[in-house]
């Protein structure tokens, strides 16, 4: 790929967002970004990799809440120094991760699942933002070949991740997790399949960038 596009990618448990992501990813020849970017988010900042793995569920203080007040912890890019009371806290650890995701955009075309990389980079012209969804029968069906677990068991599972990952983009972005406003495509991965989810993608990349070449 002869430009620096990132493809920022957020999904339903269960819709295939993950691998669409990585065979994209393989497709153009670029680099794939999900858990790595923890790992570079510790270096980054010395703070334990442990730390970065446990933030990624919503912060302890809010995890009782039924409704989330993000205003406050909402993500503005600045970054708490080393040696204050809160340079571990939940919205410092997380403002690593989105320096990181910016610094790779920089540097690099890549794609990146998660971690609201297309709240943090949605003002970047060089930024795909990607929002892979299915019906719950789908993310289902697709949850059962991971996950051995009997079948109320998983419908829960699947209804708690989901309700985490839109909880944990609320409270960080302040915005909706599932807003088709915020993305540039919305697939529907039971109707397309993977390959086909991949190959709309590229297309529209082709169409939005004037002589990329993939």
């Amino acid at each position: 790929m002869n430009q620096k596009i990132t493809i920022a990618i957020n999904r339903e448990y269960g819709s295939g967002g993950r691998t669409i992501g990585e065979m994209l990813a393989n497709d153009l020849g670029i680099h794939y970004y999900d858990k790595e970017i923890l790992k570079l988010a510790s270096i980054d900042s010395g703070i334990n990799q442990m730390l970065f793995n446990g933030s990624e569920e919503l912060p302890r203080r809010t995890k009782h809440l039924k409704y989330v007040k993000r205003a406050k912890d909402a993500y503005d890019g600045q970054l708490i120094p080393p040696g204050s009371q809160d340079f571990t806290s939940d919205k410092n650890l997380f403002t690593y991760q989105a320096k990181v995701i910016e610094k790779l955009c920089d540097e690099e075309p890549c794609v990146i699942v998660g971690r609201c990389g297309g709240f943090i980079l949605k003002n970047r012209p060089n930024v795909v933002r990607v929002f892979i969804h299915a019906p719950f029968d789908f993310l289902m069906e697709q949850a059962a070949l991971v996950k051995s677990l009997p079948m109320k068991e998983l419908q829960k599972f699947i209804e708690r991740t989901n309700r985490s990952r839109a909880e944990y983009s609320e409270y960080y972005t302040g915005e909706k997790w599932d807003d088709a406003h915020n993305y540039d495509l919305c697939l529907d991965s039971s109707k397309l399949g993977f390959e086909k989810c991949v190959e709309i993608i590229k297309g529209y990349m082709k169409i939005r960038f004037d002589g990329l070449e993939l």
